[in-house]
């Protein structure tokens, strides 16, 4: 029971520092946030966050793994629908929409590359190009889009989809951005279906 009881504690303090970190981050940017300010909003102390995460950086680092994960749950969540076709462009538009929330645009898009480096998104990138070529070879399969190499196209999507969604977050009023980029995907990802099977596919 004690043992328990104690990594509730444990897990208990991180989210909160995490919380508070999350919204400290996306109000202010990494850089402008004081580690005294967030951890006195969470009711701890900067020695809890040196004990957990061991610096303001780990810290930034385990938020924004807690955003990947939320972003690929939705993600996934979107893709779900009986039409594999809507799924997949549903999913493509969400990804680009999502660099609008304050949280994505501010700590994922701008303070993780800029402060952890560009690899800290690599697992993510991972498991999203794998998503991507899985989603992409069982529409080849049922004849819905071309027939190509999957990993190569996903590669091409996902890289396109990632540089539209850094393009739409550093933009001072990136509404304008957003509305391009969609209008632009469609007619990016509308080359992949295969003609044949549009009318039964769509």
């Amino acid at each position: 029971m004690t043992r328990r009881a104690r990594s509730d504690m444990i897990a208990e303090t991180r989210g909160k520092l995490i919380a508070a970190a999350r919204d400290a981050f996306s109000r202010n940017g990494y850089a402008e946030t004081s580690m005294d300010d967030f951890t006195a909003s969470a009711g701890l102390t900067r020695g809890a966050l040196y004990h957990h995460f061991g610096d303001k950086k780990g810290l930034l680092r385990a938020v924004v793994e807690t955003l990947d994960g939320e972003m690929d749950a939705r993600l996934d969540a979107a893709s779900e629908t009986p039409h594999p076709w809507d799924g997949f462009v549903r999913r493509c538009r969400l990804y680009l929409e999502m660099a609008l929330e304050p949280e994505i645009r501010q700590i994922v898009l701008k303070d993780a590359p800029a402060f952890l480096g560009a690899s800290v998104l690599e697992p993510s990138r991972r498991q999203c190009l794998a998503s991507l070529a899985a989603k992409l070879s069982a529409m080849m399969a049922a004849g819905i889009v071309r027939q190509a190499d999957a990993e190569t196209l996903a590669r091409m999507i996902n890289g396109a989809l990632a540089d539209a969604a850094l393009w739409i977050a550093e933009a001072d009023d990136p509404q304008p951005r957003l509305g391009k980029a969609v209008d632009n995907l469609d007619v990016l990802l509308s080359g992949l279906k295969n003609s044949v099977r549009t009318a039964t596919s769509s």
